[in-house]
């Protein structure tokens, strides 16, 4: 089980407007402090942790941070108009698009996916793989009078 991930960002304020964008609507709660920003779901009375833990920092060593090739962070929402609602909203916050909301055709046929760069250029996805939802092989609905 993965605990936690971690991103380095030359600019906290740039990181802070984009992951703020979209983090809270997926349950995540933001401290900040001297030491970067902290994203962490809410934890339930009685029960251990929810991960993983999702941190935006300068980098240790003080050199500039740099995203990992090949690298990618994926943030699972609850529905296909969730991702395009927070693939607008982390575009409109500082993000660069990497592929628009959508169905791709070497993927399952309900996971519906879209990319995106944050500001420091780190490769984020939001999907969904909801049953409940339309598939990418399924009828479209009828028209409705």
């Amino acid at each position: 089980m993965i605990a936690y991930v971690t991103v380095g960002a030359d600019d906290l304020a740039r990181a802070k407007r984009f992951y703020t964008a979209f983090l809270p609507a997926l349950g995540y709660a933001l401290t900040e402090g001297p030491e970067g920003l902290s994203f962490v779901l809410p934890k339930t009375a009685g029960q251990p942790a929810a991960l993983p833990d999702f941190y935006v920092k300068p980098t240790f060593d003080g050199a500039p941070a740099s995203a990992g090739n090949g690298s990618m962070i994926a943030f699972e929402a609850t529905s296909q108009a969730e991702v395009r609602v927070l693939h607008a909203a982390a575009l409109a916050a500082g993000g660069s698009d990497e592929g628009q909301p959508g169905f791709r055709a070497t993927y399952g046929p309900r996971f519906y996916v879209s990319y995106l760069r944050d500001p420091q250029g780190n490769k984020i996805a939001l999907f969904c793989d909801n049953p409940a939802e339309p598939g990418r092989d399924d009828p479209p609905p009828a028209p409705t009078r």
